[in-house]
């Protein structure tokens, strides 16, 4: 009889069941100098002592502005040493910190000010060619709860002179009222799809989550991470920041934003022995014209997680950059963020092919999407996970929490997958991604993959867009390799003959770039939405 797809994480490490707080005075005290923190750009370093010592200020100004267990507490800003020591503090007396996307426009962020109650907003003074001052000014009004504003450039110092008005004891007062299951910190997720949703998670999500990353990295005390994906997301602040810190590691950002040659750069001057990045990264850093300038060869893991990961982009990673034990990472915000992860001792094909197998204490399961009944290994259905990390709920949005988390505790992702026989799962799509055409299902993934071998291809996405005799056609977006140019008659000819007729894409747009979100996430619905203007079509009605 054939097993069925469902298998959970065992393990002989217990969960951690310690705040947040408790974890980094546990490291402090291990490693107090070695190295905690740099940021290459800025000139900013930090051993772990005085990471702690910076912690313990921002906590105590916190508290002096009034700042009371439950409060959240905003933080709008790209990556820089402020996020982190505010990231600790909020955790340290049992604040919410609430990540702002950098790319926000106002409506965002008004809605994000609006539905979180954020009381107050710690923010940069702008992003890129973005100030942030007009911005704040504009919806202020809009957003009862919101307090008070600090500004990094102009009221840090201020916030750190506030710390003089509390006591070491006071702080550690409101310590010990904190439990490792208090909520923590919202996320807001769907930057692909529709309207945002505050996923809610707590000390013990986050924190446990980090930890078994960073114990499936092999992460210890010498290992310095290269950590150029956004804080505000679940990539920066947990697989990056917790997982480091969780283990004595140095955590380093090459900058505010995303520079391929800057990491590059960033990784050879710190002697960085991981890097991080969503696949469009690391293509950037790939095809980068001064690539073979860097040393890289203190590298030896890493993580890639996401987006789905071309086979070919795993390859190159893992040969050309020094990352034999890079390492493929799969999950959503909801659920800490990490359910799966290839292992560095993985066969080479599992490791290009699956996004691993199930994380330690962690229960996976695929069911059909229809009946809701576990399926079969081998056959494709939904992705389902529960455990430490399903997160507490969207914040103030029980209908929508009811919706993604059922009866059993049970996230479901959304996202289709299959699971082999040794536990691998493979992602093949998202339900909501999948293309019908005349009732044959296609998974756009199957082909960017085909169209990802291609030697004059960079990154190829497929989506579906309308058809009246079809229901709907296949379309690919292509951005050919620097200096080639391809047109559609070329790659039909490459697809005939080698992927079934039905999955060769009718419609065919070359393009330098996709439209992205800001941790790098390809937004497949703007890309419909700017096809079907492009091509003239009109959804097709039932």
């Amino acid at each position: 009889m054939t097993a069925l797809s469902y298998t959970h994480g065992v393990s002989r490490t217990p969960l951690l069941g310690e705040t947040i707080g408790d974890n980094l005075r546990r490291t402090v005290a291990r490693f107090p100098h070695r190295e905690a923190f740099v940021d290459s750009s800025r000139g900013v370093r930090l051993t772990y002592r005085e990471l702690w010592d910076a912690v313990d200020r921002v906590a105590r100004g916190l508290m002096a502005l009034g700042v009371a267990r439950g409060d959240r507490v905003g933080i709008w800003s790209p990556n820089r040493h402020e996020w982190v020591l505010v990231q600790f503090a909020t955790a340290r007396i049992g604040a919410i910190l609430v990540n702002v996307n950098p790319a926000y426009k106002t409506s965002e962020l008004a809605y994000t000010l609006r539905q979180a109650g954020i009381r107050l907003l710690i923010m940069a003074q702008g992003f890129r060619k973005t100030d942030y001052r007009p911005m704040i000014e504009e919806v202020r009004g809009k957003c009862p709860a919101l307090r008070r504003v600090i500004l990094f450039e102009d009221d840090w110092d201020e916030l750190l002179a506030r710390a003089e008005t509390v006591t070491p004891d006071a702080l550690r007062a409101r310590e010990a009222l904190l439990q490792f299951d208090d909520p923590i910190n919202i996320q807001y997720t769907s930057g692909t799809t529709g309207r945002p949703k505050g996923a809610t998670l707590t000390h013990h999500n986050i924190l446990n989550n980090a930890f078994f990353v960073g114990e499936a990295l092999r992460y210890t005390e010498r290992d310095r991470v290269c950590i150029p994906v956004p804080y505000y997301h679940c990539f920066g602040m947990v697989l990056g920041n917790l997982a480091c810190v969780t283990h004595g590691a140095c955590m380093v950002i090459a900058g505010e934003a995303f520079d391929p040659e800057a990491v590059l750069a960033t990784v050879e001057a710190e002697r960085c022995t991981s890097l991080y990045g969503v696949p469009t990264m690391f293509i950037a850093e790939l095809n980068h014209e001064r690539f073979d300038a860097y040393d890289l060869s203190s590298l030896r893991t890493g993580m890639m997680a996401g987006a789905p990961c071309p086979i070919e982009t795993m390859r190159e990673v893992m040969s050309r950059m020094h990352m034999p034990e890079v390492t493929i990472a799969y999950g959503m915000t909801e659920t800490s963020p990490v359910s799966t992860l290839t292992a560095p001792d993985d066969p080479v094909e599992k490791r290009v092919t699956t996004v691993g197998r199930v994380l330690p204490h962690v229960e996976i399961k695929i069911v059909d999407p229809g009946s809701g009944a576990v399926v079969p290994r081998g056959v494709r259905g939904e992705l389902c996970t529960r455990g430490y990390g399903v997160m507490r709920g969207y914040w103030d949005d029980e209908a929508a929490t009811r919706e993604a988390i059922d009866e059993a505790g049970w996230m479901h992702s959304g996202d289709l997958a299959v699971m082999d026989e040794e536990g691998y799962v493979g992602i093949v799509g998202r339900i909501k991604e999948m293309i019908i055409r005349g009732g044959e299902n296609i998974y756009p993934r199957e082909i960017e993959e085909y169209l990802m071998r291609h030697p004059g291809i960079e990154v190829a996405q497929v989506i579906g867009v309308p058809s009246e005799k079809y229901g709907e056609e296949v379309m690919a977006w292509v951005k050919p390799r620097p200096g080639v140019t391809l047109t559609a008659e070329d790659l039909h000819a490459y697809c005939k003959g080698n992927i079934a007729t039905y999955k060769i894409p009718k419609y065919w747009k070359f393009v330098e770039a996709f439209p992205l979100t800001v941790t790098g996430k390809v937004q497949k619905f703007r890309m419909r939405e700017i096809a079907v203007r492009e091509l003239g079509l009109e959804p097709v009605t039932a």
